[in-house]
This record gives structure tokens, C-alpha cells and sequence, in this order.
């Protein structure tokens, strides 16, 4: 009788230890892996309407998740965009305070503060792979790194040193000096200008012993996944490609799936923009020296080729990363949200890069996908991309901290609530452009040239038609021009633009 109690009770025990194991799986929480472009704007993927773009990985996300189609990042106090867009992202301050907080990451405990410290505070085993482009070192921020690399490539081009080139002959003011610029830029001038080619390794920057960066990315990131496997601890992945940054760079298979023909002019192409001066010295900035002046359609079309071809090939690495995830159990229990840090122009408006507040260079593509995430789904309440950061610590069960001041968009993706948690979206660049978007519209300020566009989003979302100077507008003009100097005091904005308007 005493043997029968004794087994009974074994078997308590056991099926108890089996119910607790089976439990404390199920409680585990949801991994993270945050996919990360680089200058990839919003209407770059095939199912979100690009008919002439093949991004069949991308889509995949786009229709098993929730899609931000107004997903914007804030701006940037430095021709470097994407270094300020990954400084709000990591740090999670709105843009200006973002700019005070990176200059102290080693101070009063500001590393803990990170995305990834907050992370690992809930848990989280953290790894790193890619560009990082942020003052910090990301050893010190992230448990695991693996090759990890700065914001510029260490390309053919050195295009410092063509900038103080530039600097120090005075042809440059007259002409723009185009015999001095590099190989790689101002081009291509015709159909014969084939001193640079895309394929061509010398040029490199993204390859490393002969292997497409976005490939090697994937490589890291598919090892992590492989360990990470057997680990009970959830983790938070931060896979920061390089691509489609240029130089636009894609291995010769993926140049062949697209041709001239078959690309299409932006509605919104003009040769030069009639702005261009009084946004950013064009000239010598990176993205716009690699187009001529003024743009040609041929010479914007082949840019977009190159881009499209670097899109699809870090499409494909991104499918095989998500492969990965699936083949290792872990996927059911995973969100996974891609965005970019900021979008990028490609000859609308005539400008070729994002140092300007016009959507194509201000809006990325975001997805977010997971458990509880409304499928094939498209969201039009405005959000901004750094809101990442605080909606992987929702997903975490992480208080936000006080100091965060992006908010979480989970509710949004899992459709529990329609309305966006910000009233209007605000956008700076240097000290040359402002902007906010609110009710449909955009004011677009340039104060060293005082000049006030105004569009009307919902019947001109490629921003071609001003109504700024237009009678019936004046009210309109004024009231964002209000909620504008608003803003200003509420992101601690430094910029004075009160007299631009007269109220």
C-alpha cells in the first residue's frame, strides 16, 4: 500500500514538473528581431503598389503583418541622416534631444538607457549585426556583436577628400568642379559613361573577401539564430543592412532582372529642383554629387535600376533569414518588424537623396508581425519609425521609461485602437528646412530662403502642387504655421522662424 502512495505520488510530481515545463514555455516571452534597411523609401516594395520593383520576401511580410503606410523619421541635424534617425532609434528621444543625449552615451548611466540595455534588462539575450552609425560602441550597448561596421563604406570614392577638394579650388562655386569628382560620381552623363559599374568589386565598400555585404549580414544573423535555438532566454536581434545605400552595389543576376525600359520616370522629376540652394549645398553633398546637374531622365532612371537591384538582393538575404527563424521553432513565438531609416528621393522633386523633409526622403516602409498582429493589413495613422523601439518593450512587458519619448504602435497593429498617438508629425533638417503634417496637410518651411510650401496630402501625395500662395489657403497656411512654433517648443527646437509668417 505504501509503494502505491509512493508511485501515486511520484506521478504528481512528475506530471506537475511536465504541467511547470510546459507552462513556463508557453509564458516565455515573444522574441524580437528588428530588421533594419538602409535609404529605403516607402514605395520601394512590390505589394505595397511598385509594380516594377520584384521584392517577393518583403511582400511576404507586408501580407502576413500590419503595415504603417505613414511611417515617418523626424529629421536630422547633420547631412548624415541615417546617423541621427539611429541615435533617436537607440536612444529614444525626439530628434533635438536625441542630439544632447548621444554626445554623453558614456555618461550618468546613459548606456543603460539604450534600447538594447532595456532590452537585456527584461531578459533578452541582445545581438547586433551590421551598419551601427551611433557614437556608442555597439559592444558596449549589445551582448553580442559580430562585424559590425561604421556609417560611410571605406569605398573607391573617399568622398572627404573630394569635399575639401572642393573646398579649395575655386572653380568650384562656378562650375561644381565635376573634374575633380571621384569616379562613381556625376554619373552617368550618356549611355557611354561606363567608367563605374555596380558589379565591379574595386569599388567595393560593401564587400568583404569577395562576398556582397547584405549576404554576410545574413550569414551573422542565420549563426545567431542557430545558437540562440537551444537557449531558454528570448532574444532581441538588431539586423542593420547597408544596402540599398549606395553604392548601390548587387551582384550581376540581380542588375539582369531589370532593364531601362521597363523603369519609370517619377511623376514628380524635374530637372533641378528650384529649392535646391536653399535646402542644402547640393553640390558637394553626398547624394545629390552623383547624379549630374541639371538630372536627366536617363541618368535617374539608371539610378533607380541600381537601387531596385539592391533592394531585391537584400530582399532575398531577408527571406532567408526569416527561413531560418522558421526552421528553428522559434518564428510562432517572434515579432518581427522592418523598417529603414528614412526614405530616399531617386530623382523626385529632382533630388537624389534624404536631406530634405519631402515624403519619398522622410518615410520608410514599416511591417510588424507577430503574435496578435492583424494579417495583410494596411494602417494609415501616422507613426514614426523610432516608434519601434518603444513597442518592442511593450512586447518585452517592459514599463516604458519616462525619458522614451516615441511611443508603442502594438495597439494600432493589433487593432485594438485606429487612432495614431500622435496629433501631428513634426520634421526638421539642419537649420534649412522645418515641416509638420497634420489633417491631411503639409507646411514645408525653407527659413534661409523664406520660402512656405503648403500640399494638400490626401489629393497631391507626390507634393507637386504649392498652395501656399494661393487665397483660399492663407488661413490653412497660418493655422499649421501656429501648430508649427508649437511644436517647435514642445521638441526643444532651437531654431527661431517666427518671422517667416506674418500672423
Amino acid at each position: 500500500m505504501k509503494s502505491v502512495i509512493q508511485i501515486a505520488v511520484l506521478s504528481c510530481i512528475l506530471f506537475s514538473c511536465q504541467t511547470a515545463k510546459k507552462e513556463s514555455k508557453k509564458a516565455q516571452k515573444p522574441n524580437v528581431v528588428f530588421i533594419f534597411t538602409d535609404d529605403q523609401t516607402y514605395s520601394s516594395i512590390h505589394a505595397l503598389g511598385n509594380n516594377e520593383i520584384i521584392t517577393p520576401n518583403m511582400d511576404k511580410l507586408v501580407q502576413g503583418g500590419a503595415t504603417f503606410t505613414h511611417a515617418y523619421n523626424m529629421g536630422s541635424w547633420s547631412g548624415a541622416v541615417c546617423a541621427a534617425s539611429r541615435a533617436m532609434l537607440n536612444s529614444g528621444r525626439f530628434v533635438w534631444r536625441a542630439n544632447k543625449f548621444r554626445k554623453n552615451w558614456y555618461k550618468n548611466d546613459s548606456l543603460n538607457q539604450t534600447w538594447s540595455k532595456l532590452m537585456e534588462a527584461q531578459g533578452y539575450d541582445t545581438y547586433m549585426t551590421g551598419k551601427w552609425h551611433v557614437d556608442a560602441k555597439a559592444h558596449k550597448v549589445f551582448q553580442n556583436t559580430t562585424n559590425v561596421r561604421g556609417g560611410m563604406p571605406k569605398d573607391a570614392w573617399d568622398h572627404h577628400a573630394m569635399v575639401e577638394k572642393f573646398k579649395k579650388n575655386p572653380e568650384y562655386k562656378k562650375s561644381g568642379s565635376e573634374a575633380i569628382m571621384p569616379v562613381g560620381y556625376n554619373r552617368p552623363k550618356d549611355k557611354n559613361d561606363k567608367d563605374w559599374t555596380p558589379t565591379d568589386t574595386k569599388f567595393g565598400g560593401f564587400w568583404e573577401g569577395g562576398q556582397h555585404w547584405s549576404e554576410a549580414l545574413k550569414d551573422d544573423a542565420i549563426n545567431f539564430i542557430q545558437t540562440a535555438k537551444e537557449k531558454e532566454n528570448p532574444f532581441f536581434m538588431y539586423l542593420a543592412f547597408n544596402a540599398p545605400h549606395d553604392p548601390r552595389q548587387a551582384p550581376q543576376e540581380y542588375q539582369d532582372m531589370y532593364s531601362l525600359e521597363n523603369i519609370s520616370v517619377p511623376k514628380s522629376y524635374v530637372p533641378e529642383n528650384p529649392y535646391r540652394h536653399g535646402i542644402a549645398n547640393s553640390n558637394d553633398l553626398r547624394d545629390e554629387a552623383l547624379a549630374p546637374f541639371p538630372r536627366t531622365e536617363f541618368a535617374v532612371k539608371t539610378h533607380i535600376k541600381e537601387y531596385y537591384a539592391s533592394i531585391t538582393h537584400v530582399d532575398a538575404q531577408i527571406g532567408l533569414i526569416v527561413e531560418a527563424l522558421e526552421k528553428s521553432g522559434k518564428l510562432d513565438n517572434t515579432y518581427i518588424i522592418f523598417t529603414a531609416d528614412h526614405g530616399l528621393a531617386m530623382g523626385r522633386h529632382g533630388f537624389l537623396g534624404k536631406q530634405n523633409l519631402f515624403d519619398h526622403s522622410i518615410r520608410p516602409p514599416m511591417v510588424i508581425l507577430g503574435p496578435d498582429v492583424l494579417k495583410n493589413k494596411r494602417i494609415n495613422a501616422d507613426v514614426y519609425l523610432q516608434d519601434a523601439m518603444a513597442t518592442s518593450l511593450e512586447i518585452a512587458g517592459a514599463t516604458k521609461p519616462s525619458y522614451i519619448d516615441f511611443n508603442s504602435f502594438l495597439d494600432l497593429a493589433k487593432g485594438t485602437t485606429q487612432k495614431s498617438h500622435y496629433d501631428e508629425i513634426y520634421g526638421a533638417y539642419l537649420g534649412v528646412q522645418r515641416m509638420i503634417r497634420k489633417d491631411g496637410f503639409k507646411l514645408l518651411i525653407f527659413p534661409e530662403i523664406k520660402e512656405v510650401l503648403l500640399f494638400d496630402l490626401n489629393k497631391d501625395p507626390e507634393e507637386m502642387n504649392d498652395l501656399a500662395k494661393k487665397p483660399e489657403y492663407q488661413e490653412k497656411t497660418k493655422t499649421l504655421f501656429k501648430d508649427l512654433l508649437q511644436l517647435q517648443k514642445e521638441m526643444d527646437d532651437p531654431l527661431d522662424i517666427s518671422e517667416i509668417i506674418k500672423l
